[in-house]
């Protein structure tokens, strides 16, 4: 399976496992906002975990299997280049070119996996810091 491919299939499945309900309060007739209860943000960490994943898995891959090529290619362009081709110090070039948008993809992926990863922890952090703060509050008494 080609690069092109595997990255499309990643997306939509990606895609496909996205869902988001943001808080919003229903529009009455002529405008104005009603009083109905909104949804509230969904953070489904099963999905999110599954793209944080991808993203990992993508990141590892893409360390091996995008250097490869670069010892054949080193030693092919050192060959044009002995042998007085100017199409050696392209090759070489060209694999300069390569090497720096594997790295700038691996950084991006580890940057996507640890930034998920970073948000799902945080966000259940938070999640437990506003559910003590509520359990000891005062509207909590009077809402019992």
């Amino acid at each position: 399976m080609s690069f092109d491919e595997e990255w499309s299939a990643a997306r939509a499945t990606a895609a496909a496992n996205v869902s988001m309900r943001l808080n919003h309060v229903p529009v009455e007739p002529g405008g104005s906002g009603g009083g109905g209860s909104g949804s509230d943000l969904e953070l489904n960490q099963d999905h999110i975990g599954a793209i944080g994943t991808e993203a990992y898995k993508l990141h590892t891959r893409l360390q091996t299997d995008g250097k490869h090529a670069a010892t054949a290619t080193g030693e092919a362009a050192g060959a044009l280049t002995k042998e007085s081709f100017v199409s050696g110090a392209a090759l070489l070039r060209l694999n300069s070119v390569w090497e720096s948008q594997v790295k700038t993809l691996v950084a991006a992926c580890a940057n996507i996996s640890n930034g998920l990863n970073y948000s799902l922890s945080s966000h259940a952090k938070d999640e437990e810091q506003l559910h003590a703060d509520f359990t000891t509050s005062a509207i909590d008494k009077y809402l019992k």
